[in-house]
């Protein structure tokens, strides 16, 4: 620092916005006190597959305080709408295809139960709720598919995973499989699962003539401007979307629904502002979900561990709206090296809502597969789980060929056994015991790509020695204000504390969605670009910069006006020329009781290497985070659907089951140190992702280690240790 202080990043700072947080001054998108404002209730579909065929509103419409009720039949016609059934995604002129394919009462088809088929607008959100129970829709009934077992396959021409192809192949794996002398050959199964964010999705709409504001609970601002704007009919430039803060979205949020435009459309119809909150049950079906996977994994190895041959084929729902696939096999085209790799897409098209992202999209139901695989060839070769993997470590991208920005996964693997005493395990299933509880003992490997996207920053000098810095992002929960504080702070050698970092808001400068892990590479990068630039503009000005000039000379200098720059940062070549992964290790003790099959986790010990950690109590937290939803995967998180109805049975936090403290044991978790000087300009891979991944594995594993008894299939029931 140019003050001699230590740096910022990296420091375990508290939130720059905690206090607003803990003092309910953090404003989120159903809270903006809008004057005038009417409320929005969604009516949905009762069956999974059909038409509407009438819909009696003449109760709800008599009813106190309605102001409208929109339906298929009377609901304005879009001219942007592009609500096709042909399964592709909404064409978007104004920026990436967007990947949903809304259902905005165009049309009278139902796709699933629970689909929006009308909006009830009234005075109060009880006047609203009580209205939209009384509307009545009749249909003409088809028999849903909602079977994936029995269902027929997509033609393969129409799974396209995101970023990637159908099928990945180098060598050949039959001749790989040939000269095997031990084989793992399994079936492992994922459930449907639904995000459960504490804040449900929410929006205000506000109309000032032409132009639409939007109070949106997202992940993705600039998304939900481009998509809605196209559905309309409007320009970018007449929607604004603002988002200072959503309490949660873990890949829900990261695009937009349905739901935006429905409460654009209420407003419009109605002409005063229209809030909409989507209620808990409506969580299930309307804003997606991970899909249910069906994973066929085999290996061959040769004594000594060296796998000879890699087949992963996996098998995931989508909707009959689109086709959504989940990259289950992403993992496995990349961590272990071995001569002959091979991995295949299917889809299923059911009538259920579109799956979409959730936390470790793809990586958190790979890894479980992948990972339990090797640990079952571990036991067949009679050989540690670690050293396994350690004979077939991956010194460059098996899929590729690219050399790794960088890669500290043997250091990983050290770190966490070393942490987790792996050394005292007896590998013998049911041969370690706490009291009468059997102890199990497992392991599995996590990964998660890093990426970058575009992105653009404002920094500016004010009179008063503050730093304005603002970016077109999202706060999720990650600590998205904090980072970037830290970040600008250091890139101008000033104390955090003279930082202003605003976001949230689509006047400002664009960034992608905060999905995928991207966040802290791409909008980091470009507030790290800013504030140097920015430093050096000051330079220009004065001589000595802020370590020899006070802010308002310097302000003065320029002619009264606050110092400004705007860049964009943009990955460049590097991404051709590298594979950039973040890697780690996850060890796992469980306690099961050996008469009731009661699964306990005492302790989870991780380490991961995550490029450079920018603030390390957030990076924890972040990591802790995903420990726990691998937990609720691996034991808990399930969503029923009624075969006969296609009606989400669990939809509510009653009966969908999501971990609490009493599941939740000792989480340790290590930071590898790991310096990457091409992933991007800090060196940051995100953490946001990869805590998940592995985590389900590890505890399957641990089970198996403790019980003698292999479950391959989602979540972990008392009845499937039992069987």
């Amino acid at each position: 620092m140019s003050d001699g202080r230590a740096p910022s990043v990296g420091a375990p700072l508290n939130r720059v916005d905690g206090r607003l947080k803990v003092t309910g001054g953090a404003r989120y998108a159903a809270e903006y006190p809008l004057p005038n404002v009417a409320y929005a209730v969604i009516v949905t579909s009762t069956i999974a597959k059909g038409h509407v065929k009438q819909m009696d509103t003449s109760a709800a419409e008599r009813a106190p305080g309605v102001l409208a009720v929109l339906t298929p039949q009377n609901a304005q016609r879009l001219p942007g709408y592009g609500g096709n059934t042909s399964g592709t995604a909404v064409p978007n002129a104004y920026g990436p295809p967007a990947m949903r394919v809304p259902t905005l009462l165009q049309n009278d088809e139902v796709h699933y139960n629970g689909q929006p088929i009308g909006v009830v607008v009234a005075d109060t959100f009880e006047h609203a709720t009580a209205a939209a129970q009384m509307v009545k829709a009749t249909y003409t009934e088809d028999k849903p598919v909602l079977d994936i077992h029995s269902a027929p396959k997509n033609p393969p021409e129409t799974v396209k995973p995101l970023g990637g192809e159908r099928t990945s192949k180098h060598g050949d794996v039959a001749s790989g499989l040939a000269a095997a002398t031990v084989k793992v050959d399994q079936t492992y199964t994922t459930p449907l699962e639904n995000h459960n964010p504490m804040e449900m999705h929410s929006t205000i709409a506000a109309w000032d003539g032409d132009s639409l504001t939007l109070y949106e609970s997202t992940q993705g601002i600039t998304s939900v401007r481009n998509t809605v704007a196209k559905s309309l009919g409007l320009t970018p430039d007449k929607v604004k979307v603002v988002a200072y803060f959503t309490g949660g979205g873990f890949g829900s949020k990261g695009g937009p629904w349905s739901h935006e435009t429905l409460a654009a459309m209420a407003a419009k119809r109605v002409n005063r502002p229209v809030k909409l909150v989507l209620s808990r049950q409506q969580m299930f079906g309307p804003v997606g979900g991970r899909p249910h996977t069906i994973q066929h994994v085999t290996l061959g190895a040769r004594p000594d561990g060296a796998l000879t041959a890699v087949r992963h084929e996996s098998t995931s729902n989508t909707s009959t709206l689109e086709n959504w696939v989940e990259s289950a096999a992403a993992q496995t085209r990349m961590l272990y090296a071995s001569p002959n790799i091979e991995t295949q897409y299917d889809l299923i098209k059911l009538n259920v809502g579109s799956p979409t992202f959730m936390r470790g999209p793809g990586e958190s139901s790979g890894t479980f597969a992948l990972e339990s695989a090797m640990d079952e060839l571990a036991y067949a070769l009679k050989m540690d789980p670690v050293a396994l993997r350690l004979k077939n470590y991956a010194e460059t991208d098996p899929e590729s060929g690219k050399p790794w920005s960088s890669k500290s996964l043997r250091e990983c693997y050290a770190t966490g056994a070393a942490a987790f005493g792996w050394d005292k395990r007896n590998a013998v299933p049911r041969s370690m015991r706490d009291g009468r509880l059997l102890v199990g003992w497992g392991m599995a490997t996590a990964t998660y790509p890093a990426r970058r996207q575009a992105a653009g920053t404002t920094a500016r000098l004010l009179p008063d020695g503050t730093i304005d810095v603002r970016a077109g992002t999202q706060e999720i929960g990650c600590g998205t204000y904090t980072v970037m504080s830290q970040i600008a702070a250091d890139a101008l050698g000033v104390p955090v504390s003279r930082v202003r970092f605003e976001l949230g808001n689509t006047d400002m400068p664009e960034n992608p969605a905060s999905t995928g892990s991207v966040t802290a590479a791409s909008t980091g990068s470009a507030v790290n670009e800013a504030a140097l630039a920015l430093k050096a503009k000051i330079e220009q000005l004065a001589p000595g910069g802020l370590a020899s000039n006070s802010a308002a000379d310097i302000v003065a200098k320029n002619g009264g006006q606050p110092v400004e720059v705007t860049v964009t940062s943009k990955p460049g070549a590097e991404q051709q020329q590298y594979s950039m992964h973040s890697f780690g290790a996850v060890f796992t003790e469980v306690h099961v009781d050996p008469d009731l099959a009661i699964i306990r986790v005492p302790r989870v010990v991780t380490a991961h290497g995550v490029g450079k950690v920018l603030n390390a109590k957030t990076a924890r937290s972040q990591l802790q985070g995903g420990v726990v939803w691998g937990i609720g995967m691996a034991l808990l998180e399930e969503t029923h659907v009624d075969m006969r109805s296609g009606r989400y049975l669990n939809a509510d936090l009653a009966e969908y089951h999501v971990p609490v403290n009493a599941d939740v044991g000792t989480i340790d978790v290590h930071f590898v140190e790991e310096n990457d000087p091409h992933v991007n300009p800090i060196g940051v891979k995100g953490a946001g992702e990869i805590g998940i991944t592995g985590v389900a594995a590890s505890i399957a594993n641990a089970v198996y280690h403790a019980t003698g008894k292999r479950v391959r299939d989602l979540p972990i029931r008392l009845e499937r240790v039992m069987a």
